[in-house]
Order: C-alpha cells, then structure tokens, then sequence
C-alpha cells in the first residue's frame, strides 16, 4: 500500500487514516501500531521541516511482514540525510548541557527492528522494520 502526501503537517491526520486503513486491511498486530505512528510521524515532519528546497510530495509506502510491517518513506529533489549518522543524544546528560533536537531519531532508532537508508539522484529514502519483539 503507498501514498503521496504533501509537504504539510496538515498531512498529519490524512498519514493516520492511512495507516488505520492499512492495519486494518492486513491484520496486523496493534503491539506495533505506537511505534509505527510515532516514526512515521516523527520522520514526515523532520522531512518537512529540514528539506524545505523541495515541493514534492512524500511517498509512504507500508508492507505487511509475518510478524509486523516496514515502512518507507520517500523524499524527492532533497540532500542527502542519514538519520543513522545523527550524533547520539546524551538522555542522561542534564538538561541544561543538551542542545535542542535529536531526540525524535534518537527514539526512532531505538524503537524499530532495524533502519535502512538509500541516497541516489537527490532521492531520499528511509525504511524501518517494526514487529513484535
């Protein structure tokens, strides 16, 4: 299953409905819904946020798995971003010494299975495996 949607938050709520809709269309377990929401939320929005130079809508597409379900989220006419080789943030480091950001791909790192990232002709493609662990 695979959608565009605009360079918008507005595409929040649309992103959701489409991720309830695919749930429920391939009965996956909901053990993994949270996570899926949250990373997919959080990397749309740092889309939209840090790769303003484009216009292009952003592709989400969602497989079913055994035991869960992988995401890809595709940037177009965008530099180069790998979430992967984002500096760790120090969550034990008080908060007067942490500098702001991070924290979401920090969470999304630690949430999925595994994190894939593909860079070719100013495409920017991010892919995350989530199931129950």
């Amino acid at each position: 299953m695979q959608r565009k949607f605009g360079r918008s938050l507005d595409e929040l709520g649309n992103i959701v409905s489409f991720t309830d809709a695919f749930f429920l269309e391939n009965d996956i377990d909901a053990s993994v819904r949270n996570i899926v929401d949250l990373c997919v939320e959080e990397l749309f929005v740092n889309m939209i946020t840090y790769n303003t130079e484009s216009h292009a809508d952003i592709l989400i597409e969602m497989k079913p798995l055994e035991h869960g379900v992988e995401i890809s989220l595709t940037d177009f006419d965008v530099e180069r971003f790998d979430p992967r080789e984002v500096q760790p943030v120090d969550v034990n480091a008080p908060l007067e010494q942490r500098t702001p950001g991070g924290l979401g791909l920090y969470l999304v790192l630690k949430m999925v299975n595994s994190i894939h990232y593909e860079y070719r002709n100013r495409t920017s493609k991010i892919t995350f495996i989530a199931d129950r662990k």
